[in-house]
């Protein structure tokens, strides 16, 4: 309870410092000290939540939980686009105000600690500090790797051979660390629990997949069809609605004691179908092509994350509880830092190739087949370069270039919808891997 107060107070006043920053120095600091409160309340949260309710009725706590953890992102860029274009982007971070001092209030009240955190309180414990700096290192100079290694052309430079080094020895002494010391920051041991790794892996995926379509789909909207952040997000919130569906769904079914593990494949194959749908976008998508694959793929996401989320803390024990929530949000927030790094990484490349590629076509011995491309290709623009060649008055080349990176973009974001429809399609029939809940393990497990 302290632990999750303190968390929340920090966010809120690092929400305030954010709004009223003068310089991207003092942005980059207060966004720190806001992300490292936020990641704090996720496992915290979800422990308290898988704590506090019987295991019949896990199910159900966690689709309510997952709610504000997967809608509050999708419905965030609406808001946050109306805000900033209506207010000021400051009233982004200060519409946290009330809200967290509301949170707080109501978890200095409702909240307790069950009976062994409040033994463990009353010994002495030490703090993994080093165990910490091990884990930041590690994971931090990673994720810079993945995502400034492209723009170094990866093990082209040295500070990337460097980085890479480091990480993997600090990872290497954080493993090592661990399993030898008596409290440590994450319980590596969980991972010798079948289930647990299965279902891990299985949320990891899917957050790869959900945080590569929550950085395409607005950059799609925004750069290819013009869309204005309000616009862009009125386009992305139908997703939401969607999670809210597939979260009530399975949350009504466990509740009734109904075996919800098939609705995992049910989840993967919407999110596949949706990824094909929008594999198929043009550049003159309307409004209305977009809102189906948004709301199917919200669905499938709802399906996916509560019952991912209790099978995962169903197989540990009560004590280990805060151990597991941790270790399994640690690996879902690496999957959505690798999905964006991934995508983002694979979105330039494939542009580059679909330009350089199309760039081959664009010559004058081709320019009756320029000239007649708008029959075929809808969205492209009038051109007459024919009569230019004839006249030796190339025009329209500036117009034809920059159509050629549109559609050289189009492609490459059709493959990146491409590719995480396959990846959601592979792990359909992971939920056969999954066991039925049942009652919680021992203690001593």
């Amino acid at each position: 309870k302290r632990y999750f107060m303190f968390s929340v107070v920090v966010f809120v006043a690092a929400s305030a410092l954010c709004g009223a920053a003068g310089s991207l120095i003092q942005m980059v600091v207060f966004r720190l000290l806001q992300g490292a409160a936020g990641a704090a309340m996720i496992p915290a949260s979800q422990a308290i939540m898988m704590e506090t309710f019987p295991p019949e009725e896990q199910g159900l706590a966690m689709s309510v939980w997952g709610m504000g953890l997967l809608t509050s992102p999708m419905l965030g860029p609406t808001l946050g686009g109306w805000i900033t274009y209506n207010w000021n982007w400051r009233w982004n971070f200060y519409i946290n105000l009330p809200i967290g001092i509301f949170a707080a209030i109501m978890v200095w009240i409702f909240v307790h600690d069950p009976e062994h955190i409040r033994k463990s309180q009353a010994a002495a414990r030490r703090v993994d500090y080093l165990g910490i700096v091990y884990l930041v290192l590690g994971l931090g100079l990673l994720q810079i790797v993945l995502d400034r290694g492209q723009r170094a052309d990866w093990f082209a430079a040295s500070w990337v051979c460097i980085f890479i080094a480091i990480a993997a020895v600090a990872l290497t002494l954080l493993v090592i660390r661990e399993l030898r010391f008596q409290e440590p920051i994450l319980d590596l041991r969980i991972f010798t629990i079948p289930l647990f790794d299965v279902s891990v892996v299985i949320i990891l995926v899917m957050m790869l997949v959900i945080y590569g379509l929550n950085l395409l789909n607005p950059l799609f909207f925004q750069e290819l069809l013009g869309y204005s952040p309000w616009k862009s997000g009125l386009a992305v919130m139908p997703r939401g609605f969607g999670t809210l569906a597939g979260m009530l769904l399975i949350g009504q079914l466990s509740r009734r004691g109904f075996d919800t593990r098939w609705l995992v494949g049910v989840g993967f194959i919407f999110l596949a179908y949706a990824l094909s749908m929008m594999s198929q976008w043009s550049l003159d998508v309307s409004m209305n092509s977009v809102y189906w694959p948004m709301i199917y793929s919200g669905f499938g996401s709802g399906l996916i994350f509560p019952a991912m989320s209790a099978a995962t803390l169903a197989c540990v024990s009560k004590e280990r509880m805060g151990y597991a929530a941790s270790l399994y949000n640690m690996m879902r927030n690496t999957g959505s830092a690798i999905g964006i790094s991934l995508v983002t990484n694979l979105l330039n490349s494939r542009e580059q190739l679909h330009q350089a590629y199309l760039g081959e076509h664009v010559t004058s011995f081709n320019a009756w087949q320029l000239d007649h491309m708008g029959q075929r290709m809808p969205g492209s623009p009038l051109l007459d370069l024919t009569h230019g060649v004839i006249t030796n008055q190339p025009r329209g080349l500036g117009m034809i270039y920059e159509f050629l990176q549109r559609q050289a973009s189009l492609l490459a974001y059709n493959d990146m919808y491409r590719m995480l429809a396959t990846a959601a399609a592979i792990f359909i029939p992971a939920f056969l891997l999954l066991k039925k809940a049942g009652g919680r393990p021992a203690a001593a497990h």
